[in-house]
Formats: structure tokens, C-alpha cells, sequence
């Protein structure tokens, strides 16, 4: 186990100094060819900043995987060996779902992609993934539900991966939010399936957290006037989904037995970290349509413009969200060891209406109301 320590530091390591490196490359070609997303009347930013960071995601995480994964067969061939199992069928048609959004992502970034085009491309992704043996075909004991036939997992599998995508895809408005909200995801993952003997699928979890350290730093604490402020765009939240949903229904399909330490429910580890963003996503969905608009539109009324609007300052709001995560995720593996999943969910949503209601009624009382 101690080689897989040092294996998961080592990716998260070389990621770090990977994408420290090409983030600020990325800046000065943005700047140099006026690659910038401008500001309008919905978004927090004020000047031109960059949103390529995403480009440097996907090379930065496959290239640090493939070098340690070289450097640790030649140091340690039989300890290799024997952790890196995995399916080939699922890590092709993982990389196949990843490139074509990564691809997508880069289109949408540079020249722009209509949303439907998108989705189609997020449905592919989706495809790709249930090729691979991906499939939701369990509950978990949800709504009472554990086994799920083939013919009703595919379609329920290809949902919820393109639900998934778009929630982080859309949570992404805040400085910090989406790649604070991916990173605690990406580390709960990672120690789950180390402690489950999944050596690979952590090692890409921890490459994945690694990425998003230095563009976490460029991203909050950048300077726009010294044009050190870069944004991951959609091409850095549509690959960090597909990571979030490839690494969650591997979790699902994996089994606990031989861990030396008692799990609790498996999905409950990978619900939680989701909960804000889906949540979020469904309500803003109601919202739009019960006012009529396009569903599929941006709009202001997200979780972290109503703590705007309820007086918070942009980086308190984004860390109060992470923060919120964070405690879900600690409730809910506590809760998990004496609760039925169903009643940690019905407590999961109670305290997500208490809060948007509160920020409603502080919004509204600052004036500011968006129903």
C-alpha cells in the first residue's frame, strides 16, 4: 500500500507542476491573440480574462498518469502489475467520452457552440462510457431500489451522466467554485477507491486534484490587471465531469470486499459531494421553466448569485459553498454507518431549501428578488 501512497502523491505532484507550468503559457497566448471572455451583465468578473484554463486539464492528467505509471513499472514491475488492474474496454471508452467533450469544450471556448450541440456531444460521451461497462444498474437502496435490469440501466446511466456534466458544467460562475467543489469530490473518490484496492481509477482522481491546484490559484487569487487571471471555461468543466461521473459509477460498479476498513454506503460516498451542484442544477431548472424561459438559457439565479445578492462578497460566497460541501460530506459518511441513504438525502434537500430560502428572504430584503 505504501507504493500507492507514494504513487498518488507523485501524480498529484507532477500535475501540479505540469499545469503551474502551462496555465500561464496559456495566458499569453490568450493575451496575445485576444482569446478573452468579455464581461456582460450576468457574469461577476469585471475586465478581459482569459477562459482556456481548461485546455491544460486533460493532457496535464493523461500525460502524468502515463509518466508515473512508466516510472513506477520500472521501480516496482510486480507491485505495478498487481495494482494496475483494470478493464481495458472501460479506461479506452473513458478516454474516448473524455477527448470528444475535451474537443467539444475547446470548440465551444474559442468559437462558440450552440448548447444543443453540446448536449448531443454529452450524450456521445455517454454513450462511450456505457460501451465501457459503466452502467448505473444499482440504487443503492434508493426509493427502496438496489438491482436494476440492463434495459432501464442504459438510459438511467446516460442521464444521470449528462446530468452530472451539466451540473458542474453550470456551477462553474464563482472564481474557485467548480474547481473547489471538484477538488473535494476528487479527493473523497480517490481515498474511497485506494481503500478499495482500486489503485488506477485513485491514481486518475489524484491526477485530476492535482490540475486543479495551480489553476485554483490562478483563478481566485490571479490579477486581471497584471493578466494573471485565467478561467477554466467550458472545456475545463465539461473533462472535469466526465472524471466526476467515470470515477463515481466506477465506484458503484466496484466491490468493497477485502478493504481494510469498514465502508459506508457506497453511494452515499458518491452522492455527496454532487449534492449542491445537482440540487442547484434541478432548481434553477424548475425555476426557468415555471417562469416561462428557456431552460437551457443562462441566467442569473444560480446558488452563488443569490449569496450576492444576499450581501456576500464573491470569495466569501465561494468558499461558504465549498465549505457547505465539505460538512455535507463529513454529515453524510457519519450518518451513513447508523441511516438509512433515503432519510440522509430527504436531510440532504431539507437543509438545501432551508438555505435558499434564507438567501431568498436576505436577498429580498436587500432589495434584490429573483423568485
Amino acid at each position: 500500500m505504501d507504493f500507492w501512497i507514494y504513487n498518488y502523491l507523485g501524480v498529484a505532484l507532477l500535475s501540479i507542476i505540469l499545469a503551474g507550468i502551462i496555465i500561464p503559457k496559456i495566458l499569453l497566448i490568450a493575451f496575445r491573440k485576444n482569446l478573452f471572455d468579455k464581461p456582460d451583465p450576468r457574469k461577476i468578473h469585471h475586465g478581459t480574462v482569459p477562459r482556456l484554463g481548461g485546455f491544460a486539464f486533460t493532457p496535464v492528467i493523461c500525460f502524468a498518469i502515463a509518466l508515473l505509471s512508466g516510472i513506477c513499472n520500472v521501480l516496482s514491475p510486480d507491485g505495478f502489475t498487481y495494482g494496475m488492474s483494470f478493464s481495458p474496454l472501460t479506461v479506452s471508452m473513458g478516454f474516448c467520452g473524455l477527448l470528444s467533450l475535451y474537443l467539444v469544450g475547446m470548440a465551444d471556448d474559442l468559437v462558440g457552440v450552440r448548447y444543443s450541440a453540446k448536449f448531443a456531444a454529452e450524450i456521445i460521451c455517454g454513450i462511450f462510457l456505457i460501451a465501457g461497462g459503466l452502467e448505473l444498474d444499482n440504487l443503492g437502496g434508493i426509493f427502496g431500489i438496489y438491482d436494476i435490469p440492463w434495459w432501464a440501466a442504459w438510459p438511467l446511466t446516460l442521464l444521470t451522466i449528462v446530468f452530472v456534466i451539466n451540473a458542474i458544467n453550470l456551477i462553474d460562475g464563482l472564481d474557485g467554485l467548480a474547481s473547489g467543489l471538484s477538488a473535494i469530490t476528487f479527493i473523497i473518490y480517490g481515498i474511497v477507491l485506494a481503500a478499495m484496492h482500486e489503485y488506477f481509477y485513485a491514481t486518475v482522481a489524484f491526477a485530476a486534484l492535482g490540475v486543479l491546484v495551480p489553476f485554483f490559484y490562478y483563478n481566485v487569487f490571479g490579477n486581471v490587471v497584471r493578466q494573471r487571471k485565467i478561467f477554466m471555461g467550458d472545456t475545463g468543466s465539461l473533462t472535469i465531469g466526465v472524471l466526476i461521473v467515470f470515477l463515481g459509477l466506477r465506484l458503484l460498479d466496484s466491490s468493497a470486499e477485502g478493504c481494510d476498513i469498514q465502508m459506508p454506503s457506497i453511494m452515499t460516498v458518491i452522492l455527496s459531494p454532487l449534492i449542491i451542484p445537482c440540487f442547484d442544477v434541478v432548481r434553477v431548472f424548475l425555476y426557468r421553466i415555471r417562469h416561462h424561459a428557456n431552460p437551457f438559457l443562462p441566467d442569473c439565479n444560480h446558488i452563488h448569485h443569490r449569496l450576492l445578492d444576499a450581501g456576500f462578497m464573491p470569495h466569501a460566497a465561494m468558499i461558504t459553498i465549498v465549505s457547505a460541501s465539505a460538512a455535507l460530506c463529513i454529515m453524510n459518511t457519519a450518518l451513513s454507518f447508523v441511516m438509512n441513504i433515503n432519510f440522509i438525502l430527504l436531510i440532504d434537500i431539507a437543509l438545501m431549501c432551508v438555505w435558499n430560502e434564507w438567501l431568498h428572504r436576505r436577498g429580498a430584503a436587500k432589495g434584490v428578488v429573483r423568485g
